[in-house]
């Protein structure tokens, strides 16, 4: 029988450095796609949007990662930024006062799909 910290020990290695490096830039240009879409329609959307993308790009630039440009950042520690960008993403429509808006539901299903990426990432992997 299997126990449970086996089946999370081979779920969290799934996503590689590289696979998680193309993810990022992938959502920080989600991101900005959106932020672009609402800046004249929601201006709160647009402004949480690219203030999101900033920060994705801005981890991923400084990461220790394939595709990452200066390298400061390691990539285990890049985790914890990752958290706190699901975070503000999950909690910034509320913040900003359009959390019952039909463009909140973007921001949610983004903190949903990191904290799935943030899960299914091998953080301790050779990068």
């Amino acid at each position: 029988m299997t126990t449970h910290s086996a089946h999370t020990k081979t779920f969290s290695k799934k996503i590689s450095p590289a696979q998680h490096a193309v993810l990022d830039y992938s959502v920080a240009a989600t991101f900005f796609a959106f932020g672009m879409l609402m800046r004249s329609r929601h201006r709160s959307a647009a402004t949480l949007a690219l203030v999101n993308g900033a920060m994705v790009l801005g981890m991923s630039v400084l990461t220790d990662y394939p595709g990452g440009v200066f390298r400061v950042l390691p990539f285990h520690g890049h985790r914890a930024g990752d958290i706190g960008q699901a975070a503000l993403a999950s909690v910034g429509p509320m913040l900003l006062g359009f959390g019952r808006d039909a463009e909140a539901k973007f921001f949610y299903g983004q903190a949903a799909s990191e904290v799935g990426v943030i899960t299914a990432t091998d953080w301790d992997a050779d990068v």
